[in-house]
């Protein structure tokens, strides 16, 4: 299936305006990991033939990881240029796939001048099942099997956003089993406050660890995400534990777009 992906420089060129705008965040631009997440989620998009458009190099780091590390300053740029550049456009809607992203532009942003309705892809996905423009056809590569589903900090307990994904799952007639720590009392992948760009403090044990053998303790044969970051870290801990062929770490977008063959 092609890929398109339109800028809104190129819209607005032509004289028209993107229904959403799709922020790709940085891991969802570099990591080669996460670039798999968004082209899967652009591939829904262009089925469901929606009017989006992401801004390319227009688009900048949230500053997500300068202000979790203490560094307000460089936090307070990076904002006021990702505003400045939102509010030319006059984005009214943005959807992200990165729950680090979603919480900046909906919650952080306000206090800068930048106000717009933000939207986690998994909720929008949902909003689309509901609305009959997207619909999943259960029965096929994932029916019958045991996926996990992993709450991201910023997601579940930050934004209280613990059903649209699982509906999701089981749209796909999957067999949904949760983990000991689920949704209000999820637990962490070790990635959140900046932790993933430093090395982890003295301990028995990583996060990360811990949480793929939760994970591993459920039986799936998936464990589903919505965040970049939990990615990272838990697909490096299947590997670490030899599991990454028998387990699959596979974001939620991924799992629409393999059941559909997009």
């Amino acid at each position: 299936m092609d890929i398109k992906v339109p800028t809104m420089a190129e819209m607005m060129a032509q004289g028209e305006q993107a229904d959403i705008l799709f922020w790709v965040g940085c891991a969802g631009s570099f990591d080669q990991r996460a670039q798999k997440i968004t082209k899967a989620f652009v591939k829904i998009l262009n089925k469901i033939q929606i009017k989006f458009a992401v801004l390319g190099p227009e688009e900048s780091c949230t500053g997500d990881p300068a202000r979790r590390a203490g560094n307000e300053f460089l936090f307070q740029m990076m904002a006021a240029n990702n505003i400045a550049v939102l509010n030319g456009y006059e984005v009214k809607k943005i959807v992200t796939t990165c729950p680090h992203c979603f919480n900046m532009l909906k919650n952080e942003y306000q206090e800068l001048g930048g106000n717009y309705e933000v939207v986690h892809h998994t909720t929008f996905l949902q909003q689309m099942i509901d609305e009959g423009r997207l619909k999943i056809q259960g029965g096929g590569t994932f029916k019958g099997k045991k996926i996990t589903f992993h709450d991201s900090c910023y997601l579940g307990r930050n934004a209280g956003v613990y059903e649209a994904p699982r509906a999701l799952i089981e749209a796909l007639d999957a067999e949904l089993v949760e983990m000991k720590r689920s949704r209000a009392n999820g637990f962490c992948c070790g990635a959140g406050g900046a932790q993933v760009f430093k090395e982890a403090e003295h301990g028995k044990k990583e996060v990360y660890t811990e949480r793929t053998e939760e994970a591993l303790g459920t039986g799936a044969s998936v464990v589903a995400m919505a965040c970049p970051f939990c990615m990272t870290m838990l697909s490096t801990g299947m590997t670490e534990k030899d599991k990454n062929e028998e387990v699959k770490t596979l974001d939620i977008a991924e799992l629409i777009a393999m059941a559909e063959d997009l």
